[in-house]
């Protein structure tokens, strides 16, 4: 199969390139609006792009209508966040608050996840959450920029909590024992508790 993509509609882009750059870690961020209101929302265009700064970069796309998510408003207002990675034991509440809820309605409330507060920055953290970013905004990017239909958010890390439960007699990160989930297309997701090793050539 050949795909030219200057020939396929966006949904279809959007389709094939969720569906082959897989697993793709989730990024269930945390943000909190100047009035107050607390929101909670995964993305799966998400990765690290730098350790010095240390930065975490998330793609925010518009609805579908055009209008702005309610994490852009509140991360542009703020210039805060918190980044948490969802474990196995999270799916089914990391998928709630994925729901379209009106902007005054808060995720954590209505989706009934508990709540930490955060040392850095005034957006809260999920409970249980087995690692945690907290972030300042570093820099907001609409793409692309002759029309954007998304906008990436650069988030240089602050704090990170990690739960001691995920990590190994060294003191690392023991990835079966963190077992995230990772997004694959349409509804798939996989877990990460399944590993191997290689060692990298000299």
């Amino acid at each position: 199969m050949r795909l030219d993509f200057a020939s396929l509609s966006p949904l279809d882009a959007y389709r094939w390139l969720a569906s082959t750059v897989t697993p793709r870690p989730i990024a269930w961020v945390s943000s909190r609006s100047a009035a107050g209101i607390d929101n909670l929302a995964p993305f799966s265009f998400f990765q690290v792009i730098s350790d010095e700064p240390p930065t975490l970069m998330v793609n925010v796309g518009n609805r579908d209508d055009g209008s702005l998510k309610d994490t852009l408003l509140n991360v542009r207002e703020t210039g805060e966040l918190v980044i948490q990675l969802v474990a196995a034991a999270q799916v089914e509440a990391m998928n709630a608050s994925a729901a379209l809820l009106p902007y005054e309605v808060s995720e954590f409330e209505r989706c009934g996840i508990a709540t930490r507060a955060a040392e850095r920055v005034a957006a809260l953290r999920v409970e249980g959450a087995a690692v945690a970013f907290e972030c300042r905004l570093a820099e907001i990017q609409p793409y692309p920029r002759h029309a954007p239909n998304c906008h990436l958010i650069f988030a240089e890390v602050l704090l990170a909590h990690v739960d001691d439960a995920v990590l190994d007699a060294k003191g690392r990160i023991d990835p079966r024992k963190l077992d995230l989930v990772g997004r694959l297309g349409g509804k798939a997701y996989t877990f990460t508790r399944d590993t191997f090793e290689l060692e990298r050539p000299a």
